[in-house]
């Protein structure tokens, strides 16, 4: 194994150790909202420090790899797609804090998210591991069924936001938690959007095609000049 390839190896072990850190990360969060623990949101913003700090350590060790003068297309998309996935996963780390923000100011007498809201967190927690498991394994099959649970998503989104103005209008949720809920799911929404983008740099890193989101769904992965 040359140097770039080992540096490279070792870049992409450190990718996937940051996206295990980002999945620990999001389901504490979650949990910490649907049990009012304040110590697992305490947890989730440790954890906040050490993948900024990462972060950053893999961005600059990405940087001297595309200095080596490597011509190889696949192992240039590497780097670019270690580069890309790791910016994904930084912000997912954000959308994690958010959620244990709203933890903050709850307590025992709080208003309980809907059953759906536990649905959708299942599934993004869900599609985190899968795009993180495509990452890992080169997995283009599994990067697509990522992609498609995208629209399920957005459907638990639209219909949780319904229900809870319906339950503000009938005295059921109080107004704050109904928009403390809405950040949340918010949140939640965003991290499944980060989990699509780095599905789209797998197909893009082992296939060269890219994936568009259009407003029919998905599109097949096309060559860039197509």
């Amino acid at each position: 194994m040359n140097e770039f390839d080992h540096k490279l190896a070792q870049l992409k072990d450190d990718l996937i150790t940051q996206g295990n850190r980002v999945v620990d990360m999001a389901l504490r969060a979650v949990e910490a909202y649907f049990d009012l623990s304040h110590e697992k949101a305490r947890q989730v913003a440790t954890f906040d420090r050490v993948v900024d700090r990462v972060d950053v350590e893999i961005e600059r060790a990405s940087i001297p790899l595309l200095a080596m003068g490597v011509t190889d297309e696949h192992k240039i998309r590497s780097v670019l797609t270690i580069v890309k996935v790791n910016n994904e996963l930084e912000r997912i780390a954000d959308c994690a804090v958010t959620i244990t923000e709203a933890v903050a100011d709850m307590d025992a007498s709080s208003d309980r998210p809907p059953l759906t809201f536990r649905m959708m967190a299942n599934s993004v927690i869900g599609m985190l591991r899968d795009a993180n498991k495509a990452l890992a394994e080169n997995d283009t099959v599994l990067a697509n069924r990522v992609l498609d649970f995208d629209d399920t998503v957005d459907k638990f989104r639209s219909e949780i936001g319904l229900d809870a103005e319906q339950k503000v209008a009938s005295g059921e949720f109080g107004v704050r938690f109904a928009f403390r809920l809405r950040t949340v799911t918010k949140a939640l929404e965003r991290i499944a959007d980060h989990c699509t983008n780095i599905c789209e740099q797998v197909i893009y890193l082992e296939t060269g095609q890219i994936v568009r989101h259009l407003p029919s769904g998905w599109s097949e992965p096309v060559m860039p000049d197509s």
